[in-house]
């Protein structure tokens, strides 16, 4: 056992110089692959809230779609329906929709994908005729 430790001791000699270094290169290393990237989006993040105007059609943390309506301080009024309004957080708005690019949905004429899509208003329509 004690020349196990002599062995490894003799070997330790020489890479200390390295172990010095292995700590300020795991700082390094750390900061461009999780610090940096995290504040590149915090950055846009907070210039996409500062640069919402009214009309702009966004989605929300949650996932709810709407245009902006107003805004009340730090308080976003989003049209999610008509007359149907709602406030948020402007931290809750995600993104803003691309409305350019158009949808596979859109594109497909209806009925022609072998999913049939029914509707509220299908359903409603549906249970007015009986």
């Amino acid at each position: 056992m004690p020349l196990l430790l002599s062995t490894l001791a003799a070997t330790n000699n020489g890479s200390s110089a390295l172990s010095l270094l292995f700590l300020p290169i795991m700082f390094v290393g750390a900061y461009f692959l999780l610090i940096r990237p995290q504040r590149r989006r915090l950055k846009n993040q907070t210039n996409l809230q500062s640069a919402l105007t009214e009309g702009d059609e966004v989605i929300t943390n949650s996932g709810m779609y709407g245009f902006i309506t107003g805004f009340d301080g730090d308080i976003v009024w989003l049209e999610i329906d008509d007359n149907i309004q709602i406030r948020v957080a402007r931290m809750a708005i995600q993104r803003k929709v691309d409305t350019s690019a158009s949808s596979p949905t859109d594109a497909a004429p209806k009925g022609s994908g072998s999913h049939s899509s029914t509707t509220i208003d299908d359903i409603v329509e549906d249970n007015s005729d009986k």
